[in-house]
């Protein structure tokens, strides 16, 4: 297979894209659905157990380093292939063994997926025409979402037929066919990718009318730094509000709305099948208007999910939704901004890193911080204001960034 960034590539960039996206979350979730069997079958404590969903987060933020340094030496296409192949490796050592073989599998599914995670903006940015990075990021983002619900959703039922290990394990077949395509598709890819300095300008960025990328100035260097900084303050907002209502919103719903269970993780789950609305509704949003006008847009509607928890709890189903939403489309405006602010895959490989990097060490404080608020406070009120000081933290960095970014 030809790379190419024409537009009769298009469709197998987006394909790609899409497989990657489909492993990058669901090996996650697959355990949070079977995780009573799991303990039961390993003897994992319940600290132990957390670590299941906990320890890849953690990786995502401690080795983003080791991505960017096996994008800059084999190139994007390489990269995917080594992430699919570790989530692969992961997912069945993970279901192979005793406790100490689970942990060490679900160690080697995080550090393989933030290879993935870092990956994905650069081969967006150097293969998808500058006009359609919202929509390829968007449905990059929807996919995770889709394949992080069918994940849950079917899991159970496929544990209650073949038993716990089958169940967590036989997600590894569509790894295992986007690992395949990912392989075919590195045999014309360049070895590496080129350093900053001298690398071509991708014919999807604004500095393509150009053979070359010239040298940025001083001035339009800082400006970026900028941009980059307040992203990482928005991923680090997205991420802590994200995590911590997805680790805390169905226990929340029991203790306060009196909801049994099962019905508080369906009402839950809103938040998570929402955020498809959010994904898609960026790039719509973006082209009819401004990146920041999305932005405004996401920002209202994630502080609109504790302030309505907070002051109407009876409404948590309306509040679920829009705050879904909100999550959804806040990962595809923070990154859709990278594309336009990076003329080289080099610039686009350390500013996802640098974003990541920061984001996933607030998701992985955010849950367990919520949690010693609510055990210290007895109550639900200090967990959401930490939600509430997080999505502001999202709306400035959001707003301000993007703003600049149109204007990069």
């Amino acid at each position: 297979m030809m790379r190419t960034t024409g537009r009769s590539a298009l469709p197998w960039v987006i394909a790609g894209i899409v497989m990657v996206a489909l492993s990058l979350r669901a090996p996650i979730i697959a355990p949070t659905a079977v995780i009573a069997q799991i303990r039961e079958g390993t003897g994992l404590s319940a600290a132990g157990a957390g670590l299941l969903t906990g320890l890849p987060v953690l990786l995502f933020a401690i080795a983003t380093p080791l991505a960017t340094r096996t994008i800059r030496k084999y190139g994007p296409e390489t990269t995917v292939a080594l992430c699919l192949a570790g989530v692969l490796a992961g997912t069945l050592t993970r279901s192979a063994g005793p406790a100490v073989v689970v942990l060490a599998g679900t160690a080697l599914i995080g550090a393989a997926m933030t290879l993935g995670n870092i990956a994905v903006p650069v081969l967006i940015r150097r293969d998808v025409p500058w006009n359609k990075v919202s929509a390829v990021t968007g449905a990059y983002s929807a996919t995770m979402n889709v394949g992080s619900m069918a994940v849950l959703l079917g899991t159970a039922p496929l544990s209650g037929f073949a038993g716990w290990r089958w169940a967590i394990a036989a997600w590894s077949i569509i790894t295992a066919i986007g690992l395949g395509y990912w392989l075919v598709r590195r045999r014309s890819a360049p070895a590496a990718v080129a350093p900053p300095a001298a690398a071509a300008a991708s014919p999807a960025s604004p500095a393509a009318s150009a053979p070359h990328a010239p040298e940025r100035t001083a001035a339009q260097k800082a400006h970026t730094r900028r941009i980059v900084a307040l992203l990482v303050l928005a991923f680090c907002g997205q991420s802590a509000a994200y995590y911590a209502t997805t680790a805390w919103l169905p226990l929340m719903l029991t203790e306060t709305r009196g909801l049994a269970p099962a019905a508080s993780g369906a009402s839950a789950s809103l938040f998570q099948v929402a955020a498809i609305i959010g994904a898609f509704g960026v790039p719509l949003v973006a082209a009819r208007s401004r990146l920041w006008v999305a932005g405004a847009i996401l920002s209202g509607f994630w502080i609109i999910l504790p302030v309505g928890l907070l002051a109407a709890p009876q409404a948590f189903v309306l509040w679920s939704i829009i705050g879904g939403v909100a999550q959804g489309g806040g990962f595809t405006a923070i990154f859709s901004v990278i594309p336009r602010i990076s003329r080289t895959d080099g610039e686009a490989a350390f500013a996802s890193a640098r974003i990541q990097g920061g984001g996933y060490l607030a998701a992985t404080a955010a849950p367990p911080v919520a949690g010693w608020l609510n055990t210290l406070t007895g109550g639900w009120t200090a967990p959401l204001l930490l939600v509430l000081a997080s999505t502001l933290a999202f709306t400035v960095g959001t707003l301000i960034a993007t703003r600049l970014s149109d204007r990069a």
